[in-house]
């Protein structure tokens, strides 16, 4: 692979488990300054792939370049200018704020000088430096995160990996991490990769989203390119039964306005030009059928709507540990 200007590129990057495809011949490039989402169900690769871009995990097959540094070439050049704050906290909880951090400046070669600078830096972007020297232990969930962030920038990294951040978080909480995410983004101009299967954490960051399923990358763009190509606004009809969403189904149809109409069970989605104008048409459709509407809603698209529209399936029907590589790289993360 060349050396790249991009923050990340990767071709055909793939990695196998005992026959299981985790990640399978990606194609992603990510610009310097981007805030950049890997949006997906548990289990869908996010995890391995930032496991492969760390130089954690070797790929299978395909290649990739972290900040112009090959993974298999350069490992140590990769690592040096990467931070991770991974899914399930690293800390240890028998150091205090200040101790953990400490110990992670070392591990990066930075001097004293350069350590105790660097820590009284990053506890204050995250608001955590009245409790430098309280014990982790004592932490709140929000109070490890914002630590586990501060730690990832310790060494000055270029790049940061940002895996399910919030995952576990109460939603106050959770928008408070939003919130120094965004600012070292825009106000530290620190590139990032933040997993995620929250559709509303991937809107509100990030500046362009890989949808990515069964180690497949579905669509890539930006929120609202994804949303946009779905063609209009969003119609979900329920009905009586199964039977009657595809009578339903069949005679919507041919009308002039639908872009898109899919059903499952009992329940119909329509996807028109105009959703105010097409209701009324539809009802009247209902009407001469002589079917039962139990309900009726409309709204613009959203990233779940992306995602069902793109794979068939609303992401929390995947959300679940479903497969052997996703405990492997837990375990592999964790040590």
């Amino acid at each position: 692979m060349e050396v790249s200007d991009a923050a990340i590129r990767t071709e055909g990057i793939s990695k196998k488990y005992d026959g299981l495809t985790a990640v399978d011949n990606i194609d992603i490039t990510v610009e310097k300054g981007e805030l950049f989402g890997l949006l997906g169900p548990n289990g869908a690769g996010k995890s391995t792939l930032i496991a492969m871009l760390s130089t954690m995990l070797r790929p299978t097959s395909g290649s990739a370049s972290v900040w112009g540094y090959d993974i298999a070439r350069n490992p140590t050049k990769v690592r040096q200018s990467i931070g991770v704050v991974f899914q399930e906290t690293t800390l240890d909880q028998k150091l205090t704020g200040r101790e953990n951090l400490d110990l992670h400046g070392r591990l990066y070669g930075l001097n004293r000088k350069q350590r105790n600078e660097r820590i009284k830096e990053v506890l204050e972007l995250v608001e955590l430096y009245r409790w430098e020297n309280e014990i982790v232990q004592k932490y709140s969930g929000g109070m490890m995160r914002r630590l586990e962030i501060a730690r990832g920038l310790m060494h000055y990294p270029n790049l940061l990996f940002l895996d399910e951040p919030t995952i576990g978080l109460d939603p106050q909480t959770r928008n408070h991490i939003w919130d120094y995410i965004r600012e070292l983004n825009r106000d530290k101009n620190i590139t990032m990769v933040l997993t995620t299967h929250y559709m509303e954490e991937a809107d509100r960051l990030c500046n362009r989203i890989a949808i990515i399923d069964h180690g497949k990358i579905i669509t890539m763009g930006t929120p609202q390119e994804l949303k946009s190509s779905l063609g209009g606004d969003i119609i979900t009809l329920g009905l009586s039964s199964e039977e009657d969403a595809g009578k339903l189904l069949g005679s919507c149809s041919a009308m002039p306005g639908i872009n898109n109409i899919s059903a499952s069970g009992n329940t119909v989605r329509i996807t028109v030009t105009n959703g105010e104008r097409a209701i009324p048409d539809i009802l009247g459709t209902t009407t001469k059928l002589g079917l039962t509407i139990e309900s009726v809603n409309l709204h613009k698209p959203t990233l779940d709507d992306v995602f069902l529209h793109y794979t068939g399936k609303g992401i929390r029907d995947e959300e679940h540990d479903n497969g052997k590589p996703r405990g492997r790289v837990r375990r592999m993360l964790r040590r």
